[in-house]
């Protein structure tokens, strides 16, 4: 790479959006996608985020260190505010803090915490809601990336998440970005 420092953007990807540039789906019916939003040529994703999760995305145009972003190897932090349905007890949460066995095998250890429902964006659409059955917050940190890993670990302990909001990698948090806005920082 030449000219200098690395870019390293920040960006708070809405509900609904790809994680990626275009859309290899079908013509008929196109997905937004992140070109809808970030208009830095040669910048790309590091690591992924689902199409129904929403919030902190890295895009970088260098490819060491979209690598240490992305790479389970580095182990990076990545925080999720996770609303769930039922109000998982102690046991439940012992076990996502422990580790759970998924079809591809045990996660690592995760922090995970009951906290009150954070000040978010509303999601557009909004989530759906079920007078019947009573949700609640978990703030979850993990330090590996599998394919919809926290949507999947809180499913196995019984309480399927409604709203999965990413909000911090490593030292970097969407504090101040807006659903769809991005702001570069320093490296």
């Amino acid at each position: 790479m030449t000219g200098g420092m690395a870019r390293l953007i920040l960006f708070n990807k809405p509900f609904g959006v790809l994680s990626q540039f275009t859309d290899k789906g079908s013509a008929d019916s196109p997905r937004p996608t992140l070109s809808a939003y970030v208009t830095q040529p040669g910048v790309y994703p590091a690591g992924r985020l689902d199409r129904d999760s929403e919030g902190l995305l890295i895009l970088t145009d260098d490819g060491r260190l979209q690598a240490r972003i992305a790479s389970p190897k580095f182990k990076t932090e990545k925080t999720y505010l996770v609303q769930v349905e039922g109000l998982p007890g102690d046991a439940e949460l012992t076990a996502l803090r422990a580790g759970v066995t998924l079809k591809d095998g045990p996660t690592r250890p995760a922090r995970v915490a009951r906290i009150d429902p954070p000040e978010l964006w509303d999601r557009d659409p909004p989530v759906r809601y079920r007078k019947s059955v009573p949700d609640c917050w978990l703030r979850i940190t993990i330090s590996e990336g599998r394919n919809r890993q926290v949507r999947r670990m809180t499913a196995h302990v019984g309480h399927p998440t409604l709203r999965l909001v990413r909000w911090q990698v490593g030292t970097w948090t969407l504090d101040g970005l807006d659903p769809g806005t991005w702001r570069q920082v320093s490296v």
